[in-house]
């Protein structure tokens, strides 16, 4: 049975704060075969690594990412409420962490969020001569960007996020989703077939390492997204071992 890769969300969030460098090593220490992370945009159309379209919950600032520079967003210490004043964590571009990515050779599952609605541009000329590990791709809720994507990369993969109202039996037609990306709540005999019968794959986010199906995966599986790597690693290690 061949061994499904585990992408850490948000980087190692479980162990160090979301989306910053040090959770990205931290995956990488825990032997995770891939990151995930979210991009947002800037006002000057920088695209960054960061959750939120607010500031508040990570910075403390009353302000929506895309209202400010990239040169402002670098200043800002991030981190929970009392951690941030000591904080030396700040926010990174989607350059940076590609940087860094293609030094240490290891997939980016890259989401793209709301701020890019309405900043197209920034997104199709980022991409346009984008270079990227093997095994990365373009995951989002927002349909029309994963569409972007496409038309200007087709050599790009890309993954719908689905939610309740999704028609999965649509997904034979849309010719611009490789694959698609679904919470573990998901992993229904239902939903696998409907993947399978679309010759899509598919990746379940949320997973925490307790999860049954997680021994014997359906052959439709491509990845595990994970605020552990390093529990899910143990789980498939142990199979190995017993199997």
């Amino acid at each position: 049975m061949k061994r499904i890769p585990i992408y850490a969300h948000r980087g190692a969030s479980a162990y160090e704060l979301e989306n910053t460098i040090e959770a990205f090593e931290k995956a990488k220490a825990l032997k995770a075969d891939g990151i995930e992370l979210d991009i947002q945009v800037s006002k000057d159309s920088i695209l960054v690594v960061f959750h939120d379209m607010d500031l508040m919950r990570l910075a403390g600032v009353r302000k929506n990412i895309n209202d400010c520079t990239f040169k402002e967003l670098s200043k800002y210490s991030i981190g929970s409420r009392f951690k941030r004043i000591l904080s030396t964590k700040r926010i990174l571009s989607f350059k940076q962490l590609v940087g860094w990515a293609n030094r240490e050779n290891i997939a980016l599952n890259i989401e793209l969020k709301e701020s890019l609605l309405a900043n197209t541009d920034a997104l199709k000329n980022e991409i346009k001569t984008l270079k990227l590990p093997a095994n990365s791709h373009f995951s989002s809720f927002h349909i029309e960007l994963l569409k972007i994507v496409k038309e200007v990369r087709p050599d790009f993969e890309t993954a719908i996020l689905v939610t309740k109202k999704f028609n999965w039996q649509s997904l034979r037609d849309l010719d611009y989703i490789d694959h698609v990306h679904a919470h573990r709540k998901y992993y229904k005999q239902l939903y696998l077939e409907a993947c399978e019968e679309a010759k899509k794959g598919i990746r379940f986010y949320g997973i925490v390492g307790r999860e049954s199906f997680l021994t014997n995966p359906h052959p439709a599986v491509l990845g595990w997204i994970t605020d552990y790597p390093d529990k899910v690693r143990n789980v498939q290690q142990k199979n190995t071992t017993n199997t």
